[in-house]
């Protein structure tokens, strides 16, 4: 099932609660090309949007404790988003130029037996969202996707 032919869907954002958002805004900034887009004050609170090409995030401030931990690559609760990812050209050299400063969480690990080429590794952000950083990854062709029907 699809949308209606007279709307026109599109991808908008996702919002992430941030414990320190400039902390949040600086980590996307750095190491993902992320830049202020829009600052909006209501009631005593800050949300913060940040853009990338298309890519929106809106960075929400809490006190709240962090609901899953940090592991791997990511909680398996329901309703819950296991990790954002990112595309990379090198996971090695993007690696390299971290030097040391990001929490790896999992891999680097290869899924050539898959498609030739992918890697990924997992790191977290300051509130312990999990991020996946890869290189490699294809489609299928449309062909293949018809055996999964």
């Amino acid at each position: 099932m699809s949308a209606p032919a007279d709307v026109n869907v599109r991808w908008a954002h996702v919002g992430l609660n941030c414990r320190d958002q400039k902390a949040t805004e600086e980590f996307y900034s750095r190491w993902f090309g992320f830049s202020r887009a829009r600052v909006v004050e209501a009631d005593g609170s800050r949300v913060v949007f940040l853009r990338s090409g298309p890519v929106y995030l809106e960075l929400f401030p809490t006190e709240a404790e962090p609901a899953f931990d940090t592991v791997n690559d990511g909680p398996d609760n329901p309703g819950a988003a296991r990790h954002l990812a990112f595309q990379v050209d090198d996971v090695d050299a993007f690696l390299a130029a971290a030097d040391g400063e990001l929490n790896v969480t999992l891999g680097p690990l290869a899924f050539d037996e898959f498609i030739p080429g992918w890697k990924t590794v997992w790191v977290s952000d300051p509130d312990g969202l999990v991020i996946e950083v890869s290189q490699g990854y294809t489609d299928q062709s449309a062909e293949e996707l018809r055996t999964y029907a």
